[in-house]
Order: C-alpha cells, then structure tokens, then sequence
C-alpha cells in the first residue's frame, strides 16, 4: 500500500515510523526538511519537502498513485485543503485532522466528503471519551471493551498486596476462565507471558476477560473500587470541554483556569459545571475550592509538565483518582514512573484509529495501548481464515502476540491452547507493535 503522510509533527512521525517497518510504501512530506533529516537516515521511507497544499509537491509525492492520504499537520485549514487536493489528484482514500468540533457533524462533515476529504479525525472527543471511561472505573489506570461489553480489558498497576504475585504462569495458577493475562510493562518493556515469567510488584499488567469477571480482577489486584462523582478539571481546553460534555449527568464538575475570557466563555456553554478563574497551580486556592473533598483529579492545560506536576500535588492531598493529559509522545515512560494516575495522549489515539485505516476490513477495530508499545486489534473470522484451521496452541502464531479472548454469538470467554476459532467470531488479540500485521495474516 502506498500512503503518504503529510505532517512532520508527532503523529505523522509516529505513523511515519510505524509504518515504514511493515513494507508499506511510505511518503512523508513537509515544509520542515529539518523535522524529517533523522527519519530519512533511520526509516525506510521517502522524503518530500514541500508544502502539503502545493500540487507541485503532492505529484511529487506520486498522489495519484495513493491508497491512503493523511494530512495531520498542527493546522487543520492545511490539512483538509491537502486532503481535497489529494482526492482531486487521485488519491483513493483521504484522511484529515482537524482542531474544530463542528468539522466532525453535520452539515460541515457532510460538505467535506463531497470535496474529498473521507475520514476527519478530532483528537480531543477521542481524549475526552478515554477520560470518561477511566473516570468510571476508578481503580484501573486504562480500559477497553469490545463487543458491547462481552470481552473487557483492564490495566492495573499492581501493588505487594495482590494475590497472584511471583507465580509463574507453568504452574497452571492463571488457567482458569475469569480472565486472562495478556500482557505485563515492566521497566519500560512490555512482555507478552510465556510459562516461567511471574507477575511482580508495580508490574503494569493488562487483562483481559468476559463481562462479569472484573470484580475478581480488582480482588486479586488488590484494588480497591470507588464510586467517582465530584470532579475537579484544571484546564479550559477542548478537551475539558467534551469531557464535561460527555459525563454522566449526576457527576458534580468544576473546572479551574487562569484565563478570563476562555472561564466565561466556558461557564456559558457547560452549564451546571462550576468554572472558576483562577490558577490552578495554586493549591491554597484549589483547597478553598474543596480539592481535598473530591473525588477525582484532571488536569488537560496545554502544558505536559503543569498537568503532571498538579496531579502529583493532588495525589500528596489525598486524591485516589488523577488523570493527566501528556502531549509529548516520549515523555509516557517517564511520566509514568511518577506513578501519577492515569496517562492520556490525544496524538497516541488518533494515531492509533488512523493506522486501523491501513489493515483490512476484517480488523473492526484497533487501539493502541498508553502504557505499552503494543495494539489490542479486534478481528472478525470469515470461513476459510488460517486461523480456524487448528486449535490456537498449533497455529504457531508470531511470536509478541497473545489472543485474549473471542466473543461468540453475543458471548465473551477468554480463550486457552485448546481452544477452536470458529467462522463468525469477534476474536480480540492483543500483540506488540511490530507484530500487528503478521497476525492479521490468520485473518
């Protein structure tokens, strides 16, 4: 497939990098020949420097003979006039990110396909909704469901109270049906386990199981489950704003921030949400506003380091649940060994919904994974697929892949070596980058 990623930034460098491993032809093009100097040298990819908007510089980068164009520039005015140009040229399916909500509904949505812009990809709802769904389950730090909730999947940080500490998996100890391991980040690598690997405490584990079965997991976690309804937000941002948006309506919501104009602005579109002007690095002021009283903590300003230094400061006065948004893709590792709560990255998610694009449509649905360089992939099984042929313990899969569970007729059940992959299944498979499309193959 030939895709032509127009953007240097950090998404277009993470899909730039990302795909350029899986023997795709890639075209990055930017003004920036100095963003793009070490992609050259290290990535198998070409280079176009150019202007996004010039249709010199597109027919350089051969649009006519595209599959897939993706405009994610910081500016969104250039990327949706790259992705008409594109579709104008040639190119077969077009794909834009924008910073404005109303480009996503209709009639303006509508308006944009019929120029030739295919897919538009707003980062804020996809940060917003994580927000929301981590909210909701207070003691995990990410979630995901597939197929209405029949198959769950929970991270959790594991502390020295669990019950399944320094098992090792030969032992049979996780061979049972409530769930399943698929994954453990440990000092910043993540492991796919086999028989003689154990879980150790502050292993970020990931696990995945049928609908039900979570209690348990919080159980032997050693977690402790809590009920989320007083918020305090810090940040006016767009992001906020779709999470207040996107709360169940008996959540009590304030939202702190030192500019004037974007609290007024705010406090008359989220109604009942409290908006209050002020600093939210001012924790006098954050305590007379009840921080000590709530139950959550969010902080999505526009600067990394002011959201994780203000989580920190609400985890020391007591609060259990913090989510921070980072925007530098290679702050995560870092940001998560101060153990601040739960990491959001808008760039990671869109990242992730735009390389769905790419596979074929037999993966529904693919999320890429905060806490790990890995992708949990949903796949549907047609009659004929390789991977219906034997049971999963002989297939010899790739190796960095895991097959979590399927979800059958409604139905989700984890899954073991013995266990038969039938024609009509949702199988959700959770693998290692690197590895997404070799096990696409089964499929």
């Amino acid at each position: 497939m030939r895709i032509i990623i127009a953007g240097a930034g950090e998404v277009g460098r993470y899909l730039a990098k990302r795909l350029s491993t899986e023997e795709q032809e890639i075209v990055l093009v930017d003004e920036s020949s100095e963003r793009m100097s070490d992609l050259d040298m290290r990535y198998d990819l070409d280079i176009v420097v150019g202007s996004p908007t010039s249709p010199k510089a597109l027919m350089e980068c051969d649009v006519p003979n595209c599959e897939l164009f993706i405009a994610v520039t910081p500016e969104e005015s250039i990327n949706t006039t790259a992705a008409i140009l594109a579709k104008n040229l040639g190119a077969k399916k077009t794909v834009a990110r924008v910073n404005n909500y109303e480009f996503i509904l209709s009639p303006s949505k509508d308006v944009f396909h019929r120029l030739g812009v295919d897919t538009i990809i707003y980062p804020e709802t996809l940060a917003a909704l994580e927000i929301v769904k981590s909210l909701q389950r207070s003691w995990m730090r990410e979630y995901r469901s597939f197929g209405n909730d029949a198959l769950q999947l929970a991270c959790v940080k594991v502390r020295s109270n669990a019950t399944f500490l320094d098992k090792p998996f030969m032992t049979g100890y996780f061979d049972h049906k409530p769930y399943r391991v698929v994954a453990i980040k440990r000092n910043n690598k993540t492991i796919i386990p086999k028989g003689a690997d154990q879980i150790q405490t502050n292993d970020i584990v990931y696990f995945i199981c049928p609908n039900g079965s979570l209690d348990i997991i919080c159980q032997e976690a050693g977690k402790e489950a809590f009920d989320i309804r007083r918020i305090m937000i810090m940040g006016c941002s767009r992001i906020a704003i779709k999470t207040v948006y996107s709360l169940p309506k008996d959540f009590s919501v304030k939202v702190i921030d030192n500019d004037r104009e974007k609290c007024y602005k705010m406090a008359t579109q989220l109604q009942p949400a409290m908006v209050i002007h002020g600093d939210g690095r001012d924790l006098e002021l954050l305590r007379e506003e009840g921080l000590e009283e709530c139950d959550a903590f969010v902080a999505v300003t526009n600067n990394s380091e002011t959201n994780v230094m203000a989580c920190m400061a609400a985890k020391r006065h007591g609060i259990k649940k913090t989510i921070a948004e980072v925007e530098n893709l290679d702050y995560l590792d870092l940001v998560e060994s101060l153990d601040i709560g739960t990491i959001i990255n808008k760039k990671l998610i869109a990242g992730g919904r735009i390389y769905q694009m790419t596979l074929d449509e037999d993966a529904l649905d693919v999320q890429s994974l905060t806490y790990s360089d890995a992708e949990v992939v949903e796949f549907v099984v047609k009659p004929g697929d390789k991977i219906t042929s034997k049971r999963i313990r002989d297939l010899h899969l790739p190796d960095n892949v895991n097959i979590g569970g399927i979800v059958r007729d409604g139905n989700g059940f984890v899954v073991n070596g013995s266990t038969v992959v039938l024609p009509g299944d949702h199988v959700v498979v959770f693998c290692k980058a690197d590895s997404v499309r070799k096990i696409a193959k089964f499929f």
